[in-house]
């Protein structure tokens, strides 16, 4: 019997049209559409499906996603495919909190809505930068900068991959010190805050007044918190990982890890972009990676298991 995870990407991976053919063919799609241009005051389906510069802007990029890829989970779980644990990429923790039953559909957006607000606001344009350094192992690259003030590793995201973060100018000081030691390239990522950087401490600690309105239960199912990379259990736990998120390292490849580990033998990445299936693949080329992205994807998965 496999073992399913539930996996959800981050921000990055959206794209325009997302959950289009869930809102249009689909009662459980259009539901969860429907809720969240309710819960945020602006058109959902608009955001997500007509070409616009907002989809691209935090604030909005990250509601579109969570909206997008829950209306995916329903309509996969309608059909009997359900996750033994589930974990997600940054801002994909909260499509796995939804997954794991530990928020609702609209807690998940409503809370995505104000956290890509706070992200947004809490450094002003130009003063934070995010680099992806390829083919150089983690703790070369934790040698390198472990001297330098205002960078710090952002994601760990699979071997060979790995993101900093911190302030523009350390971040391309940075860049210059890795390729010396040995980095073959290092890429300026077009965002438009350093994410998961100290940076970014206020953000979560006001991230912390909003989850105060939130109600957490007890997980159905272990998630893995991307600070930890370890199983959340108790619903205590819950609001502080998700306030140190924020200015915390993602360690995704770890959190593979600890699902590997445990048994689970079939990742399902739901959501636009096969991103995670390509983290997998260097994590390890022997696990089954299923993906839901448009709704034909719900027949070939169920197909599958």
């Amino acid at each position: 019997m496999s073992r399913i995870a539930f996996i959800y990407p981050g921000q990055g991976a959206q794209v325009c049209g997302m959950g289009k053919d869930f809102y249009e063919q689909t009662e459980l799609g259009k539901q969860v559409f429907d809720l969240a241009t309710k819960l945020l005051g602006f058109s959902m389906p608009e955001l997500c499906f007509t070409e616009n510069d907002r989809l691209d802007i935090t604030e909005y990029t990250q509601a579109a996603m969570v909206t997008a890829s829950i209306a995916m989970t329903k309509v996969l779980e309608s059909r009997g495919v359900k996750p033994d644990v589930a974990a997600g990429l940054s801002l994909g923790e909260y499509c796995a909190l939804y997954a794991a039953g530990v928020i609702s559909e609209a807690d998940a957006i409503a809370t995505v809505r104000q956290r890509g607000i706070l992200m947004q606001e809490e450094v002003p344009a130009g003063q934070g930068a995010m680099a992806a350094v390829l083919a150089m192992d983690a703790a070369a690259i934790e040698a390198v900068i472990a001297d330098m003030d205002g960078v710090q590793i952002a994601n760990y995201n699979c071997p060979g991959q790995i993101v900093i973060s911190g302030k523009k100018e350390v971040v391309e000081e940075a860049c210059g010190k890795l390729k010396e030691a040995g980095a073959k390239r290092t890429v300026m990522l077009n965002v438009s805050g350093p994410f998961h950087s100290r940076m970014l401490t206020g953000a979560g600690e006001k991230l912390g007044q909003v989850l105060e309105h939130v109600e957490v239960h007890t997980p159905v199912i272990p998630y893995v918190a991307n600070v930890t990379a370890a199983y959340v259990t108790d619903a205590g736990d819950v609001k502080p990982l998700l306030m140190k998120q924020v200015s915390s390292s993602v360690r995704w490849q770890q959190s593979v890890e600890t699902m590997l580990a445990d048994g689970v033998d079939t990742f399902i990445e739901i959501g636009p972009g096969k991103t995670l299936a390509g983290f997998m693949r260097k994590i390890d080329r022997t696990a089954k990676v299923l993906n839901i992205e448009k709704l034909e994807d719900v027949d070939k998965v169920v197909a599958q298991l």
